[in-house]
């Protein structure tokens, strides 16, 4: 049962009003009783209903979506896959970009669920405690997407442990036996730091050491081309580069062209996503592509079989990878 407004004040130990008059004219309150009401609120995991003063229906034709950037065709391809699917039983999405920022996912969250969103579409599996809170509450259809695990509700991703095994073992099979992974940012890109789990547990396994470099900037082109000069000045013996994505990696190719750095014969390069411009440079990528479309309908096919009312065979759906062997590895 979602938490109400006599539960934060019960919490608060404050009146309904108080908290009223928090949520609508917070400059009217005390700031010592505003932050205990705030408090409270994320403590119950309360979530304000935007439409409950102007529709008698509890649920809208809303479905939010939340991702970590708009700016990866990744997510791109994913929010197709599902607004093409809803639009078919007559949904829209919401659309939230956390930046890879939990604090303002939660942020977001809130937001739309007040907004009596018909379901959620959230991704990822790690949420801090408030966020956690809502959304164990919250008694519509979940569906936490990219990776699989221990999930709220629905699930559907892919094992990206076992991509990074996938692609090390691959590179151990060539005859690579220095191979560095490059990644950005991974606090926040934290499944690229699962798929360094998965590639490091392959290494050590072989008696191989597993040097990761880390980038300050997220994966583009401009920060593949810096991390493939780190990786040469740090690791001068490297013989081959796994990258956690095609970005960092194509990057790291078009700046190998321009320094007269060979690939693969002075240093291998592999990613990760399978995206199309890693098959339109030379040489072609060695990758491994994640069904980012097959992600997204699955996942509104899901979510609208429970708007139905009709039984899911199972709530979680592993969509595999492929590895694709291009010439740059």
């Amino acid at each position: 049962m979602q938490p109400t407004i006599a539960d934060v004040a019960r919490e608060a130990e404050v009146s309904a009003i108080t908290v009223s008059r928090v949520l609508n004219a917070p400059d009217s309150v005390r700031a010592k009783t505003r932050a205990r009401v705030e408090a409270a609120i994320d403590k119950v995991g309360y979530v304000r209903n935007m439409l409950a003063g102007s529709l008698a229906s509890a649920n809208s034709r809303f479905i939010a979506v939340v991702v970590p950037s708009l700016s990866n065709i990744v997510f791109i391809e994913v929010i197709e896959g599902l607004q093409n699917e809803f639009e078919k039983y007559g949904y829209q999405i919401l659309l939230g970009n956390t930046d890879y920022d939990l604090e303002r996912e939660c942020q977001l969250v809130r937001t739309f669920l007040g907004w009596s969103s018909s379901a959620l579409v959230i991704t990822g599996l790690r949420h801090n405690d408030a966020c956690q809170k809502i959304l164990g509450q919250w008694p519509n259809p979940i569906a936490e997407i990219m990776e699989l695990g221990e999930a709220l509700d629905i699930n559907v991703g892919l094992d990206h442990p076992e991509a990074g095994r996938c692609m090390a073992r691959y590179l151990l099979d060539r005859g690579y036996q220095r191979i560095a992974y490059v990644a950005a940012q991974m606090a926040n890109d934290y499944r690229a730091r699962l798929r360094y789990e998965g590639h490091r547990e392959i290494l050590e396994a072989a008696g191989l050491e597993a040097p990761l470099i880390e980038m300050d900037q997220l994966g583009q082109f401009e920060t593949g081309a810096q991390a493939l000069d780190k990786v040469r000045a740090e690791l001068p013996d490297a013989d081959a580069i796994h990258f956690a994505n095609d970005d960092l990696a194509t990057g790291a190719i078009l700046h190998a062209q321009r320094r007269g750095i060979r690939v693969p014969e002075d240093v291998a390069i592999a990613g990760f996503n399978g995206l199309a411009i890693g098959q339109h440079i030379s040489p072609t990528l060695t990758t491994i592509r994640s069904p980012r479309e097959t992600i997204g309908r699955l996942t509104a096919h899901a979510i609208i079989a429970r708007l139905e009312g009709q039984p899911l065979a199972t709530l979680s759906h592993d969509v595999g990878f492929e590895l694709h062997a291009g010439e740059s590895a």
